[in-house]
C-alpha cells in the first residue's frame, strides 16, 4: 500500500482506514483485517508505558516499535510519529531523526503543528522524506493547550488551523491529520486542500480515519497512576470489540464502518 495507492483510494472516493500499531503481532493481524495504514504513534507513551501524555516518548522508543511493526507487515503503509524534541529545534536535527525512522521501516513520518513547523516539513520533503502534518489538537502541546480540548471552536482558531493546513498542502505534505476539531471545519479543510485528510474526532468527511487500537478494543482505562473507574473515554472512540467475537473481527468491523462512511457518526464527532 504505497502512498500513491493511498491517494488513488481517495480519488476513487474510498476512505482510508488507519490504526495505531506498536508490534509485529498486531501489525500482521491488522493488515489481514484490511487496515491501509499502520500508525506507530507516540501514543505508546500512554497506552504501553502508562504515562499521562506522550511527552516522555523517545526516539529510541519510536525506532524500536517501528522496527517491530515493520517485521509484521507485507503490504500496509507504515506511518511513524516523530516524538517531541526530535524535530522542532532545527531542520537538520529533524532530517537526521526522520532518516532514522525511515531506516527502521517507516514509509512516512508525522510531525505536529503548523506555523514555524512548516519550514521543518518543507526541508524533510525537499530531502525525499514523506510527511504527514498533524493539526488541530496536538498531543505534544497538551500542556500549552491546557489539556485535552477541542481546537478550532472560535473563528480565530479555526482560521489558524485552516491556514496551517493550506500552507502544509502547498509545500507538498502527503497527508494532513486533523484531531479533535469541529466536523464542519474538517470538511472545509478537506475540500480546500489536495492532500488527503485523516480524522480522529474530526467528523466523517475526512478522507480517512484513525483510532488508537486500545480504544478500538475498549481496553484503555487511563494512565497507570489513576484508577480505571476514574477514566472516561474520549467522545471520538468506539469499542468495536463489544459486538465481535475476536480482535481481528473487531478491526474488520472498524474498516468496514470507515469504508462505508458509518464511522464516525455524529455522536463521535464535535
Amino acid at each position: 500500500m504505497s502512498l500513491e495507492k493511498l491517494k488513488k483510494l481517495v480519488t476513487r472516493n474510498e476512505k482510508i482506514a488507519m490504526l495505531t500499531c506498536y508490534d509485529a503481532t498486531f501489525a500482521k493481524l491488522s493488515e489481514a483485517a484490511g487496515i491501509d495504514v499502520l500508525l506507530v504513534g507516540d501514543s505508546l507513551g500512554m497506552v504501553l508505558q502508562g504515562a499521562e501524555n506522550t511527552l516522555s516518548v523517545s526516539m529510541q522508543d519510536m525506532e524500536y516499535h517501528t522496527t517491530s511493526v515493520a517485521a509484521g507487515v507485507t503490504n500496509s503503509c507504515i506511518m511513524t510519529d516523530m516524538p517531541v524534541g526530535s524535530y522542532e529545534q532545527d531542520k537538520e536535527t529533524a532530517l537526521l531523526n526522520a532518516k532514522k525512522l525511515m531506516a527502521a521501516g517507516a514509509d512516512i513520518v508525522k510531525i505536529e503543528g503548523g506555523g514555524d513547523i512548516v519550514h521543518i516539513a518543507r526541508h524533510l520533503i525537499d530531502q525525499g522524506i514523506p510527511v504527514c502534518a498533524h493539526l488541530g489538537f496536538t498531543p505534544q502541546s497538551v500542556v500549552q493547550l491546557g489539556g485535552y480540548r477541542i481546537q478550532g471552536k472560535t473563528d480565530e482558531s479555526a482560521h489558524g488551523i485552516m491556514e496551517d493546513a493550506i500552507e502544509m498542502d502547498k509545500i507538498g505534505v502527503s497527508f494532513v491529520l486533523l484531531e479533535m476539531v469541529p466536523a464542519v471545519l474538517a470538511k472545509q479543510i478537506t475540500e480546500s486542500i489536495k492532500a488527503p485528510t485523516i480524522g480522529i474526532g474530526a467528523g466523517v468527511d475526512c478522507d480517512g480515519q484513525v483510532l488508537v487500537i486500545q480504544d478500538l478494543l475498549g481496553i484503555y482505562t487511563g494512565p497507570a497512576s489513576k484508577k480505571p473507574e476514574d477514566f472516561k473515554s474520549p467522545r471520538f472512540t468506539k469499542n468495536f470489540l463489544a459486538e465481535q467475537h475476536s480482535i481481528q473481527a473487531a478491526i474488520q468491523a472498524y474498516v468496514t464502518e470507515v469504508k462505508n462512511k458509518n464511522f464516525p457518526s455524529a455522536q463521535h464527532s464535535y
